[in-house]
C-alpha cells in the first residue's frame, strides 16, 4: 500500500496536526487525574491571563461557538473554578472570573501545558518554530479575512 504523503496539503496536515495535538492533550490530562479537560484548561488559563472576560471574548479567542462557551462555563462555574459577574444591570452580560480554587487548579496545571508544548517542539529549532508559527498566523488570516464564523 502506497504511503500518502502529506506534501502540499496543507489544510489536512494542519487538521491532523490538531486532532494529534488534542488527543495526546485529552490522554496526558486523563494520565495525570485533572478533573478538567484540554478545552476547560484553556478557558481557564484565558481567564487567569487576562484577569476577566466577557463570555463572547472567550468564544472569539477559542473559536468555539457560544453555546460551546456556555457549556464550558456551566461546567467550570459548577465546579467553583470560575464566577460570572453581572457586567449589565437588566442584560444577561456576564464578565468571567477565576476563583482562588480555580486559580489554584490552573497553577497545579501549568507545568503539564507547558511539558505538552515542550513535547510538540521537540526537534523543532527556535528559527524553525518562529518561522512555523508565523506562516499559520499567514494561513489563519487569510482564511479568516474571508469565513464568516458564528460566534
Amino acid at each position: 500500500m502506497k504511503t500518502i504523503s502529506f506534501g502540499r496539503r496543507i489544510g489536512t496536515s494542519i487538521y491532523n496536526t490538531g486532532v494529534v495535538a488534542r488527543a495526546l492533550s485529552s490522554q496526558t490530562f486523563a494520565e495525570k487525574g485533572f478533573e478538567i479537560t484540554p478545552e476547560q484548561y484553556l478557558v481557564l488559563d484565558l481567564v487567569t491571563e487576562h484577569g476577566e472576560l466577557y463570555q463572547r471574548q472567550i468564544a472569539e479567542i477559542t473559536l468555539k461557538d457560544r453555546a460551546n462557551v456556555s457549556r464550558i462555563i456551566k461546567i467550570l462555574e459548577e465546579k467553583d473554578l470560575i464566577k460570572k459577574v453581572e457586567a449589565s444591570h437588566g442584560r444577561r452580560i456576564y464578565k468571567i472570573l477565576i476563583t482562588s480554587k480555580g486559580k489554584e487548579l490552573r497553577d497545579s496545571m501549568l507545568p503539564t501545558a507547558i511539558e505538552l508544548k515542550k513535547i510538540l517542539a521537540k526537534n523543532i529549532s527556535e528559527e524553525e518554530l518562529t518561522i512555523t508559527l508565523n506562516t499559520l498566523k499567514k494561513v489563519y488570516e487569510n482564511a479568516r479575512n474571508l469565513v464568516k464564523l458564528q460566534i
